[in-house]
């Protein structure tokens, strides 16, 4: 296959194959990277105006926990058509629709204390679920991305810097939003966070394109990227139709396939860490230790800075591991499990009523999270290349089932036991399945090929 010429490029056989390569790849994962942190600010801004909103509207745990599920039911039921959509349009359009309408609905919850009751908690509960609809293609979308701009020995790095915004979102947004609620009250922080999602949209289509469209990239960026197996043409004009409509039959065989059964499996324990940490954390650090909102705000992101640490140890690790002639499984099992087996180290908490040591703990299972957090860089690796978005929508769906059970299961522990403590050890169970699903079920890691 001939690759065209980027505009503005020059070919590298014109140069005699001297022709030094641009670096665009990397200005495009740091947008990965900006929206992403976004993203998860938008879906944490309710941890951190929980505790005033729960207050001020009279909510019990068990309808926090079914408040904070409403995003998960419909980023989970989101998933396919959003990946479809990814795969039908190309990720520059969709994704950016995506970032607006996330952003309007994010915005809109500040008006909820306008109402009163139950009209109140039907109407935020209905705008979370709008704010998870809308998400649903962001992650199929980034991982399209990196696969498209991304050689397969870069992609775990790749992966792993956009997939350590969630842990970026928390510490840099967690105290911002804390301080608005603290001073200026829950509503501001919606109207905050919304804000920004408009500007980053803007930027979006500013600075994403598919690579051999990309205005700035040079021929032997492409070839780099093609020769490790970039999809390089993957949203050009004669290539989105390629799936010829994303036959089911598809999903089909993927849930056929114990390697992609393995891997959605892990990927529904490790969210459960996550969602933990994004809805019922800041709740804890408050109502079970104690803290303001504002100290809340401050100490949840202490955990986080050593998630974003490990997330982008955990991408660098298996890259590195690639390159000293690792096997491709060998490289993304080993940071995923040991990672999952530090998250248990949260189990602890239950055990100390220091503050320092408690932060310590959650510290190590954050970092732990992060290390073993590289889902989305096998997705990339295993996806059937013709339908890149919709196995990555059908992943993210079945990763974020947790989005739902994980705040209802945390909200029926502490309205019927008092506590978290029950909540911590079912958080420290999902990380040891995660763990014992790649090391038993998923087997070799490679590129699933379809049967038509």
């Amino acid at each position: 296959m001939t690759i065209e010429t980027a505009p503005g490029s020059t070919p590298a056989a014109s140069t005699g194959g001297l022709l030094k390569k641009t670096s665009v790849r990397w200005t495009i994962v740091v947008m990965l990277f900006v929206v992403t942190s976004i993203n998860y600010a938008d879906r944490a801004v309710l941890a951190i105006a929980g505790p005033a909103l729960s207050k001020e509207l009279g909510l019990t745990p068990s309808q926090m926990g079914f408040i904070f599920s409403a995003f998960g039911w419909a980023y989970v039921v989101g998933q396919l058509p959003g990946g479809w959509l990814l795969d039908k349009f190309g990720s520059k359009i969709v994704y950016a629709l995506s970032i607006a309408l996330w952003s309007f609905f994010t915005l809109m919850q500040g008006f909820v204390g306008f109402f009163a009751g139950a009209t109140a908690v039907a109407i935020l509960f209905g705008l979370r679920f709008l704010v998870g609809l809308a998400e649903a293609p962001s992650f199929p979308g980034n991982s399209r991305v990196v696969a498209a701009w991304f050689p397969s020995h870069e992609r775990a790095t790749a992966s792993a810097i956009f997939n350590s915004a969630q842990y970026f979102a928390t510490v840099i947004f967690a105290p911002i939003m804390g301080f608005i609620v603290q001073y200026y009250g829950w509503p501001w922080s919606f109207g905050f966070m919304g804000g920004i999602g408009f500007l980053i949209a803007f930027l979006w289509l500013k600075t994403i394109y598919n690579p051999s469209e990309h205005p700035r990239i040079n021929q032997a960026e492409i070839d780099y990227i093609s020769a490790g197996g970039g999809l390089v043409t993957m949203d050009s004009p004669n290539k989105k139709d390629a799936a010829g409509g994303a036959k089911m039959d598809y999903v089909r065989q993927m849930f056929a396939n114990r390697m992609m059964v393995g891997i959605f499996l892990g990927q529904f324990c490790i969210n459960a860490i996550t969602y933990f940490f994004i809805t019922w954390f800041p709740v804890y650090l408050v109502q079970q230790r104690g803290m303001s909102i504002l100290n809340a705000g401050i100490v949840a992101s202490i955990p986080a800075i050593c998630g974003f640490v490990g997330g982008i140890l955990g991408g660098v690790l298996s890259d590195a591991m690639l390159k000293r002639g690792f096997s491709l499984t060998a490289a993304r099992k080993t940071p995923i499990v040991l990672g999952m087996l530090l998250s248990m180290s949260m189990i602890a908490c239950n055990y100390t009523d220091v503050q320092s040591v408690v932060i310590f703990f959650m510290a190590m299972a954050f970092f732990g999270k992060g290390i073993g957090a590289l889902g989305w860089a096998v997705m990339s690796d295993c996806a059937p290349k013709e339908i890149t978005g919709l196995a990555g929508g059908v992943f993210n769906m079945c990763g974020n089932i947790s989005s739902i059970t994980t705040p209802i299961i945390i909200g029926y522990i502490v309205q019927t036991s008092g506590s978290f403590n029950g909540a911590l050890v079912f958080i420290g169970a999902n990380a040891l399945v995660a763990a014992i699903s790649y090391l038993v079920v998923v087997g070799d890691i490679k590129r699933m090929v379809l049967k038509h």
